[in-house]
């Protein structure tokens, strides 16, 4: 502990210098990139690269000065001693939140992401390896495993080796209140969350994790491993965050600067999908949601007669369709002159649709149009005048074209619509196009009009990715060719029924197939304390007959508390926040039935209506806007049959509500509990 304890304040003391050098650096590039400005804006454009320069050389000083600032209360929270099997070289590491160097060569605290921090998250003592992008695996003997406790700027002890020492850290974390919890997580990423946040780029990861196991946690980890590791193969202008709602996203990106993620995207299902549309498609834009951009922000429901529309049998249907089309559009058959006789033969036009399967008609027509004009300019000598080889081009001119109703999406949608309803469903109104009329049209677009490809893209991330159905990932995957995937959601907390997974099998049998899939499950929670998670465990039995079964992190708290106030729920609900805030905890949400019962509650608090930003202290919320959140207390208000029957769709809207809590659960109601509650009593 002696020897810990004086490397722990070396430690500390080489980041004070660190943090003095930067700020000192921040400061005077501040004053230059300032200068530089003035400059090139008083017409000195030669000045302008170098004013390039200069904020990036700020940018990246600010960033070191962060992450120096960062680490002095807490700088490293694990220690590895290992040999390297093939040179024999023998290592002594120290790892932490953020990487920490003295005079820029020596290197103090090794970065969480490093290939090498891999030891300390997965191997036991012994024989080990750890996987080095393109270099390859590096076999190891570990001798040290070390994990320590850090508070405050103070070294509190440590615990060698074993994964239970492991878990009582994890545990103490756990205890505390949900900021903390946020900031601790790094050092208490667990095998099975490593081993997804560490996996290859190229490929598609899909995770099925029980409500608490840390999904989101590890997505955002695993952007922030990506652009570290690969920082010459993708950019963070590549990367895009999809989720359902606006809360949801910025609550789950909050975190990202500090992960030292910085410029990746976020976007609502529906708008990624407006997005793609929007481009090439301006005027349909107009007909699809008039012109008021303020409608962007809501988001359109979809109504029960268009649950088809989500099923991967649908957007086969439209996929067939537009294959019909497009073999009328572009006929395989010879196409003949009189005195050229074969200009461009059967066998060729095949060859060009099987050689670009990504290309839209519209691409194809233009490259068939271009293979054209160069076989007249082949099949003519050079004796023929050029009037004559230029009439003859002209005559062939935009041979494969198509007329502007052909290339209405609007229309051709419609036309399907028809057909496939037996004419009993034409397009929505005005600004009533949901997130799978939107997949579908985009589809459309991708298969007949698209006038390039779709790159900018190179890792998608989807969070609480149950609550779309198979033809939103079936469109994103046609669409999004040189991309690929983290999908992170949870089958039993599928809060749209009727339109979203209930399972993952459909989604990997049609979409996600082949070799560059993988599919982890988390099944342990660590959200939930022992008492609320056997309540969520009974439930879940009812919200997916037990498929995926959770296991909870060992963490005890308070019972669940039921709460019968007849004629007294506001009362019981202003006086249960003010006694979870009096126990120190900073995030509560009271969590109604839908947006009328929170509008009710919000009345009797004094609040108004919640905006997109995640808040301290009390947010009063529909079960459906607390997707993919966590409190350190939950209300649940009035959980009446009527409100949630037995079945497993209100099971499912049950469960979600109850592992909102990290700490106590509170359940009021006014005269009978819902069934559903009543079996997990």
């Amino acid at each position: 502990m002696k020897e810990e304890l004086a490397h722990f304040n070396e430690c500390r003391e080489a980041i004070r210098e660190n943090i003095k050098t930067y700020e000192q650096k921040v400061q005077a590039g501040k004053q230059e990139t300032e200068d530089l400005f003035a400059a090139v804006a008083s017409g000195d454009v030669e000045l302008y690269n170098q004013l390039i320069v200069s904020k990036d050389m700020l940018f990246h000083n600010e960033n070191v000065l962060r992450k120096n600032r960062a680490a002095l209360d807490k700088p490293y929270f694990g220690r590895v001693d290992y040999r390297e099997c093939d040179s024999g070289q023998e290592e002594k590491l120290y790892i932490g939140k953020n990487g920490v160097t003295r005079n820029r060569t020596e290197v103090l605290v090794v970065d969480w992401r490093a290939p090498v921090s891999t030891i300390y998250y997965e191997n036991e003592l012994g024989d080990g390896s750890y996987f080095v992008p393109e270099v390859g695996e590096i076999k190891v003997n570990l001798d040290l495993k070390r994990t320590f406790d850090v508070a405050d700027g103070k070294l509190l002890g440590y615990y060698d080796n074993d994964a239970v020492a492991t878990d009582e850290l994890l545990v103490k974390y756990l205890s505390q209140n949900k900021d903390v919890v946020l900031g601790d997580i790094i050092s208490t990423i667990q095998k099975e969350q490593n081993e997804i946040i560490r996996e290859t780029p190229y490929c598609d990861v899909i995770v099925q994790g029980v409500a608490g196991s840390g999904k989101t946690t590890v997505a955002m980890h695993r952007i922030s491993y990506i652009l570290y590791n690969y920082e010459k193969k993708f950019l963070p202008s590549e990367f895009c965050i999809i989720g359902g709602n606006d809360m949801l996203l910025h609550y789950i990106t909050s975190g990202l600067p500090e992960l030292d993620v910085h410029d990746v995207e976020q976007k609502r299902m529906d708008l990624f999908f407006r997005d793609l549309l929007k481009k090439e498609h301006k005027k349909e834009f107009v007909k699809l949601f008039g012109k008021k951009q303020d409608e962007e922000k809501k988001i359109v429901p979809v109504p029960a007669q268009d649950a088809y529309k989500s099923k991967v049998e649908f957007i086969l249907a439209l996929e067939q369709a537009l294959a019909e089309r497009k073999a009328c559009l572009i006929p395989v058959e010879d196409i003949r002159d009189e005195k050229l006789g074969v200009v461009l033969s059967k066998e060729s036009i095949a060859d060009t649709l099987r050689e670009n399967p990504d290309f839209s008609v519209l691409q194809l027509q233009k490259l068939l149009n271009e293979r054209l004009q160069k076989r007249i300019a082949f099949l003519m000598t050079e004796e023929e005048n050029a009037e004559k080889k230029k009439a003859v081009k002209a005559r062939y001119k935009g041979y494969f074209k198509m007329e502007k109703p052909e290339t209405d999406i609007l229309k051709i949608y419609e036309e399907f619509l028809a057909e496939y309803q037996s004419g009993e469903r034409l397009l929505p109104e005005t600004g009533k196009y949901h997130v799978y009329d939107l997949a579908a049209l985009t589809l459309i677009w991708k298969r007949i009009t698209a006038k390039k490809m779709t790159d900018e893209y190179g890792q998608i991330i989807i969070d609480e990715a149950q609550d779309f159905g198979t033809a939103v990932y079936y469109v994103l995957k046609q669409v999004l060719t040189g991309c690929y995937f983290t999908i992170m959601g949870d089958v039993s907390q599928n809060i749209n029924y009727e339109t979203g997974m209930n399972g993952w099998e459909e989604v990997r049998e049609q979409v996600f197939t082949g070799e560059r899939t993988r599919f982890h499950i988390l099944a342990k929670s660590y959200r939930n304390t022992i008492e609320i998670s056997e309540y969520a465990g009974k439930i879940l039995e009812k919200a997916s007959f037990g498929a995926y079964k959770i296991t909870p992190v060992i963490r005890h708290g308070r019972e669940v508390e039921f709460h019968r106030a007849k004629g007294k729920l506001p009362e019981k609900i202003k006086s249960l926040t003010g006694e979870i805030a009096d126990r120190g905890y900073d995030t509560t949400a009271v969590i109604c039935r839908n947006e009328i019962e929170a509008e009710m509650v919000r009345g009797w608090l004094g609040q108004e209506e919640e905006g997109e930003d995640f808040e301290k202290g009390v947010m009063v919320l529909p079960i459906q806007l607390t997707k993919g959140l966590e409190f350190d207390a939950v209300i649940l208000m009035n959980p009446s049959g009527e409100a949630y029957r037995e079945t497993e769709a209100d099971a499912k809207l049950l469960y979600v509500a109850v592992t909102r809590a990290l700490h106590e659960l509170h359940v009021v109601y006014e005269e009978e509990l819902s069934t559903l509650f009543q079996s997990a009593c």
